[in-house]
């Protein structure tokens, strides 16, 4: 099952997070890591989107 974490990361007055998730290759069938640095607001789309 593919797990998510999100740390929340800041930087003088930006308020960033960091967004990792696990895809499935359709080729090979492996999985592999998507790592992303957003707004807080955006994490929902980033992990709803395939």
């Amino acid at each position: 099952m593919a797990k998510k974490s999100v740390a929340t990361l800041q930087t003088g007055s930006k308020r960033l997070t960091k967004a990792i998730k696990m895809v499935k290759s359709p080729k090979s069938g492996s999985y592999t890591f998507v790592e992303s640095i957003m707004a807080p607001d955006a994490t929902k789309e980033f992990f709803n989107k395939k």
